[in-house]
């Protein structure tokens, strides 16, 4: 098991080209579940590939284990990276595609066979190894490929959305599936590239999550790097806040009216929101962006928590749940409130809105997140 270590790691393709990886400085722990997660054209998978030696590094230092790798060859650096296509010889068995990276290593047969066997019984490929890919299920496909990468023994897993060829069903079994991976093997850190934040949520112990079209050298590609319920409840600006959770947090412009120690007042369309944030320094009457998500506004004017009154434009049944989609104002975005599934409000009906302060995050002019006052889970 091995630390990465990304020192100011920065990639171009040419010269006056925009930055497709800048400045990127963060550290992936022995045997973590890291997940790069982002919208596309952020750089994850070059990011990924900048580690498996198949992408040159620009500027910065990438270590492994304390080992600069930036002139290291791929096969050399202890990695084994699984594609989002499976890439596997068609003419061969299971058995004979997972064995055949050791094959070419030179490794004795002995040391194939049970190696083969170990993998095959961790990914329930067993009853499969005799079979040719054209008779497996996708599902089936990309185990045989992780498979691959698993008898290398590798220190690093990398995984370049390996679920993107799936059908939904097959992605949430196949997630199962890599998250015992890697409890059983959790010697190994796994660094695991997706665009979609219901994997990186569930899978990773850390996220890195990047933003696109970074073209100035003194603005980051990571927007924020930590565990999953950090991002969720303390992002630390509007992108990431808006990014993470589904639906996505609810922004609302308005300005501020005072800051104190404990909280800030804000005024929503003419109705005073408090958040329990720290925003002194930061003049009344400034510009700025109310966030809370679907699932912490209350429903109904009886209770506590600053209201706020919009009106019914749609409603999406979900079964359990459904989705109330609100205006605030002509022009405003739609607030989004996640409700029980029997709801039975209609278009255009009046509803009244609490906000609990605890539960409201504030941002500046730039999107840059006011800090919390009152911490919540991390």
């Amino acid at each position: 098991m091995s630390r990465i270590d990304f020192k100011n790691i920065c990639k171009r393709y040419a010269p006056g080209l925009p930055w497709t990886i800048n400045n990127a400085n963060l550290t992936i722990g022995r045997g973590e579940f890291c997940v790069f997660v982002g919208p596309s054209g952020c750089g994850k998978s070059t990011l990924l590939r900048m580690v498996a030696g198949l992408e040159s590094i620009t500027e910065g230092e990438l270590l492994i284990g304390d080992k600069p790798m930036n002139k290291l060859p791929p096969a050399k650096r202890g990695v084994a990276m699984v594609f989002q296509s499976y890439a596997l010889y068609p003419h061969m068995t299971v058995e004979q595609n997972m064995a055949f990276g050791l094959q070419v290593m030179g490794s004795d047969k002995a040391e194939i066979e049970r190696k083969v066997k170990k993998a095959a019984d961790i990914l329930q490929l067993t009853p499969l190894l005799d079979r040719l890919p054209k008779q497996l299920s996708g599902g089936q496909r990309q185990r045989v490929a992780i498979g691959r990468a698993i008898v290398k023994e590798p220190d690093v897993f990398l995984f370049d959305e390996p679920l993107s060829n799936l059908d939904a069903a097959l992605r949430v079994q196949t997630r199962l599936e890599i998250a015992k991976l890697h409890h059983d093997i959790g010697k190994a850190s796994m660094i695991y590239v997706t665009h979609d934040q219901v994997e990186a949520m569930t899978l990773a112990d850390k996220i890195v999550l990047l933003r696109a079209g970074q073209g100035v050298q003194d603005q980051g590609s990571v927007a924020q790097f930590g565990s999953p319920m950090d991002l969720y409840h303390r992002p630390q600006n509007l992108f990431v806040a808006e990014f993470i959770g589904s639906p996505k947090m609810n922004v609302m412009p308005g300005k501020l009216v005072r800051a104190e120690e404990s909280h800030a007042v804000v005024e929503v369309h003419g109705e005073q929101i408090t958040a329990a944030v720290d925003a002194r320094g930061t003049a009344a009457g400034a510009p700025v962006s109310l966030g809370i998500r679907p699932e912490h506004l209350l429903h109904g004017d009886v209770g506590e928590g600053c209201q706020l009154h919009v009106k019914l434009r749609q409603m999406e049944r979900l079964g359990d749940e459904s989705l109330l989609y609100l205006d605030i104002a002509p022009e405003s975005p739609l607030v989004t409130l996640r409700v029980e599934g029997h709801a039975t409000q209609s278009p255009g009906a009046p509803i009244t809105l609490r906000l609990m302060p605890e539960q409201c995050h504030l941002f500046d002019g730039a999107g840059k997140a006011f800090r919390r006052t009152v911490e919540l889970p991390a």
